[in-house]
């Protein structure tokens, strides 16, 4: 059976599989990528902006189409699924408006006479490995600012989403693109390996587990070749203070069910100060209770199925043991077939497994602590560092506390407010480069500096 296939989450019917890339169409890939860049590198800027808007104006033309794709493969929501593809088509033309400033020269104030700029300059074939929770942003966030600048793409999707990788190449090709400027492969990790080790290919981007960014980062090393990491993530969501309880508790719950609870940046530690521990825990049960999975191609369905059943078999196992090692279940912790109820547990302790892992679905651990201070350092007690949530209503506590957190991303009281605009990324375990705002231009170029004197 191939590696790529379309397995229904909501009902584990295989659909459709895709046979694996032979060794001779990798390598055509690559060449074509190869090919590709010596022309698209020196196509002139306008002329690129004009093709990557295509490229926005094809998502939002096969909308619907996509959509149903990104729900079958793995368990989306519908309504979920649809901003989804409409926000890939923002990211990708936000890049498209900003490609004038993100090819600028940049000036340098010289101490001697003469002139002296930075002048950016395409590197050349670059290989994306994404992820199945989110089919069609992860690949907008990694392709739009690489084509501006004159990269090509090969493009490895999970294999959970044959079908979206598919579309997405019918989107790149027809909107004008040379031939080999988007390559979809269906590797296997070897032949992901091989790509790397590619001279002609100058780079690669991952979004995965740890276990994955470090099998990449650990190839593009050996070869010499730059690598961007964008791994997981178990970020705090901190209460410290709050004029509308039921406003934060539903941002909480919110934060935490995105994505049927598998998104890198989901708030997954709920760290409440004691004045509103009671409080908040009593609501958060009472709201993730009330919260059904059901069948994801609903508009009105909040939370779905995680991608597999095997995903919620590993999601149960975590949340079990914890129980077994004294974690008290607040609500949920049952699983039907790949359906997982909003599960929250409260008593977790360092000692216990949980208390390090990453919960991955709709799952969440709430702490009692006695201040900003406690709340800082519980936050902080992690190997991840990727996003975090701060509700106060004490705007210099706001900044005191966004300043000690380390994560890559701190939102002060607001939960889901990604933006084309914003820049995407982490530290620690959880990554070593941005994506999106315009910090994402500067991964893979050559930032070439020109002296005249």
């Amino acid at each position: 059976m191939s590696d790529y296939a379309v397995v229904n989450p909501a009902t584990g019917e295989t659909v459709a599989t895709y046979e694996t890339f032979t060794d001779a169409q990798i390598d055509d890939a690559v060449a074509r990528a190869h090919a590709a860049a010596a022309v698209w590198g020196r196509t002139p800027v306008a002329e690129r902006a004009a093709v990557v808007r295509k490229i926005a104006e094809g998502h939002r033309a096969r909308r619907d189409e996509f959509a149903a794709i990104i729900v079958r493969e793995m368990g989306k929501p519908l309504a979920a699924a649809l901003g989804e593809v409409d926000f890939s088509a923002d990211i990708i033309e936000f890049y498209a408006d900003n490609a004038e400033k993100i090819t600028a020269d940049q000036p340098i104030d010289i101490l001697g006479e003469g002139t002296a700029v930075i002048r950016r300059a395409p590197l050349g074939v670059l290989l994306g490995i994404m992820p199945w929770n989110f089919p069609a942003y992860q690949v907008a966030r990694f392709a739009g600012p690489n084509l501006v600048l004159g990269n090509t793409i090969i493009l490895k999707h999970a294999p959970q989403c044959p079908e979206s990788a598919a579309l997405l190449e019918e989107i790149y090709r027809d909107a004008g693109l040379p031939d080999g400027g988007y390559v979809n492969v269906y590797a296997t990790n070897e032949q992901a390996a091989t790509i790397i080790a590619d001279p002609r290919v100058q780079g690669v981007s991952v979004t995965g587990s740890e276990r994955a960014g470090a099998a990449v980062a650990e190839i593009a090393g050996r070869n010499l070749k730059k690598v961007a990491l964008e791994l997981g993530g178990s970020d705090p969501f901190i209460l410290l203070s709050t004029d509308d309880l039921d406003a934060t508790v539903q941002a909480a719950v919110d934060a935490r069910l995105d994505n049927n609870g598998q998104a890198c940046n989901g708030a997954k530690r709920f760290i409440v100060v004691d004045e509103l521990y009671d409080a908040f825990v009593e609501k958060a049960v009472a709201a993730l209770s009330a919260v059904k999975p059901s069948d994801p191609t609903q508009e009105e369905t909040v939370l779905g199925p995680l991608v597999s059943e095997q995903a919620a078999i590993n999601l149960q196992k975590q949340v079990d043991t914890a129980v077994a090692q004294g974690a008290k279940l607040l609500t949920g912790g049952t699983r039907d077939g790949a359906f997982y109820a909003p599960t929250l547990l409260a008593d977790v302790t360092p000692e216990m497994d949980v208390y390090r892992e990453e919960l991955f679905g709709p799952a969440a651990v709430v702490y009692r602590v006695a201040d900003e201070a406690a709340a800082v350092a519980l936050a902080n007690d992690t190997s991840f560092g990727l996003g975090s949530y701060v509700f106060t209503t004490d705007e210099e506590q706001a900044q005191r506390v966004a300043d000690a957190i380390d994560a890559g991303m701190v939102y002060v009281n607001v939960v889901l407010a990604d933006s084309p605009e914003l820049p995407f990324g982490g530290v620690k375990r959880s990554g070593t480069s941005r994506e999106l705002g315009l910090l994402a231009a500067d991964e893979f170029v050559n930032k070439k500096l020109i002296r005249v004197a």
